[in-house]
């Protein structure tokens, strides 16, 4: 491969192949699945990927056809999957999930994750130079939680190191992936080797509002506090900025928390103001609310800087349905917001 000097984005972390009910109801009961891809950060990797930005993907996958496919389904939306190894002694991970929302009791999900080939990632089996050959290099806590290997990797991509890139880290905090350590206190330590964090509320350590997070977390240049439906502040330095999320008629509760992340990020990359920033956050992450499934195509860059540059009232006003992003209206013509 020939090398265009770094890459926008470099995303380390598990995919696994999931299946998705053909009909709503409990897993023992669904007679059929769909077969899909879901990880966080190969999410965060396509969506970027999908909007035009240079993005590579690093993990393991088993040397087995769920392995094949998930490569191949990463590889179609313009990810660079070089770095993916196969490991021929341990299997590609796989889930089971219910059609239903992840916010209610009724929601399942059956997880056949342990001792994955993505687990066995460690130092000395990933090609260290070849992940920071990045402009920013984004991280989750869910690689933390599979493995000591993998915690000891994350800790090593995170250590203050000269030339590092941008290292951006969203805390994830999954507590049934943790085994006897506590998640939540390493978490945050490694937040705090971070440049550029994303926390949301309800995992936030049971801190009370974003002002709490920030000063439990001092260190990252920006650190983004999620507050659901109500919106999301963004600390730049000293500076706060708080912008309400968008009035969205939801499909699926999917995938929103990595499209608002990917969308972050694309708006970092552009060196946008951080309002701006947010505000594309909000706007990918509501392509992901309207459509089903884990990954959706963001909004054209026209579109959504488009909307992005709204006043705050009508901003606040917008709201978005399904199909909002094939809008073929030519720029200047006004979105057409909630009475």
């Amino acid at each position: 491969m020939t090398d265009h000097g770094p890459f926008d984005v470099v995303a380390l972390g598990e995919s696994m192949v999931t299946f998705l009910p053909t009909r709503p109801g409990r897993l023992a009961d669904v007679p059929s699945f769909d077969r899909g891809i879901g990880g966080a950060e190969s999410n965060v990797a396509c969506a970027l990927a999908a909007a035009g930005h240079r993005t590579r993907w690093v993990s393991r996958v088993g040397a087995d056809g769920f392995g094949d496919h998930l490569v191949a389904a990463v590889a179609s939306y313009g990810v660079d999957v070089s770095q993916v190894a196969r490991d021929p002694g341990r299997p590609t991970g796989v889930y089971f999930r219910t059609a239903g929302d992840r916010a209610t009791d009724a929601h399942e999900v059956a997880y056949y994750r342990a001792g994955s080939a993505a687990s066995a990632m460690t130092p000395g089996n990933v090609d260290l130079t070849a992940v920071r050959h990045a402009r920013i290099l984004h991280l989750s806590g869910i690689t933390a939680a599979l493995s000591d290997g993998c915690l000891e990797l994350v800790r090593e991509l995170t250590a203050p190191r000269r030339g590092r890139p941008l290292v951006s880290f969203d805390v994830n905090h999954r507590p049934g992936l943790w085994r006897d350590a506590d998640g939540s206190a390493l978490l945050r330590d490694l937040a705090r080797r971070a440049d550029l964090v994303f926390v949301g509320e309800d995992e936030a350590w049971g801190l009370d509002g974003p002002r709490a997070v920030r000063a439990a977390l001092p260190e990252p240049e920006v650190l983004v506090v999620k507050q659901g439906p109500a919106g999301a502040t963004a600390f730049h330095g000293p500076h706060a900025t708080f912008v309400p999320a968008l009035d969205v008629d939801v499909v699926a509760e999917v995938g929103a928390g990595d499209a608002f992340a990917a969308g972050f990020l694309s708006a970092t990359l552009r060196a946008l103001a951080v309002r701006d920033r947010l505000r594309h956050g909000h706007l990918w992450a509501a392509a992901a609310l309207t459509a089903p499934g884990d990954l959706v195509a963001p909004p054209a860059r026209d579109h959504a800087d488009r909307l992005a540059a709204l006043d705050d009232e009508t901003w606040g006003r917008l709201r978005l349905g399904p199909g909002w992003t094939d809008d073929t209206r030519q720029p200047g013509e006004e979105e057409v917001p909630t009475p």
